[in-house]
Formats: C-alpha cells, sequence, structure tokens
C-alpha cells in the first residue's frame, strides 16, 4: 500500500459541494480533482474548506473511488475519499450545509 499523501480541496460554493460530496458511502465522503495517482484504499489527508468558512477542516479517509487521467465522458479525474470515523463532524456540517438537496438526483463527479 502506498504511503499516506496529503491534500488540499477549497469548496467555493453549495452546487460544487452537491456535486463533490458522497453520501452513499457510511461516514460520508468527498471527491477531490486531482491528477496525480492513488490506489484504492490509500489513507489520505485533507485540509477542506467548506462554503462560507475560513478555516480548513482536517480530514482521514480512505480512497475507495478513482478516475484516472483520460476517463471517459466527461468526468474529472480524481479520487472519492471515505471519511474516517473521527470525522462525522465534518459529514454534520457538510449535509447542514446541503440539508433539502441531497435527494433530488443531481450530477455528480462519482455517479
Amino acid at each position: 500500500m502506498a504511503a499516506q499523501k496529503a491534500l488540499s480541496l477549497t469548496i467555493q460554493d453549495v452546487p460544487t459541494l452537491l456535486s463533490a460530496y458522497m453520501p452513499s458511502l457510511d461516514r460520508g465522503g468527498i471527491f477531490v480533482p486531482t491528477r496525480e495517482r492513488y490506489e484504492l484504499g490509500q489513507e489520505v489527508f485533507l485540509l477542506l474548506m467548506l462554503p462560507g468558512e475560513s478555516e480548513r477542516v482536517p480530514v482521514t479517509g480512505q480512497v475507495v473511488w478513482v478516475s484516472p487521467e483520460g476517463v471517459a465522458g466527461r468526468r474529472v479525474p480524481g479520487i472519492g475519499i471515505h471519511f474516517g470515523t473521527e470525522d462525522q463532524a465534518v459529514r454534520g456540517r457538510i449535509e447542514s450545509l446541503l440539508a433539502g438537496q441531497l435527494d433530488k438526483g443531481a450530477s455528480t463527479y462519482t455517479l
């Protein structure tokens, strides 16, 4: 397994957050656009800036989705990170920002 890597992601607005959030994961997750190579199961450290906030939130998770460079269609290259058990507060903050929008079938970076 590859060593842990650090990433940073700033999400400017709620529509982008809605596209990046992965609510189907039991602890929640987020898609991070990147052209770097990652492996499924790889642990990553993410500094996440949510819309309307002024401080980055540290998140540790595992790669559960990979969209490599050159992926078919109009997909953005990147990875999906499944939040760790200690990051439930981040999931709560994200779901508060997305209240009432998660069940509307909006297109996402992963599905």
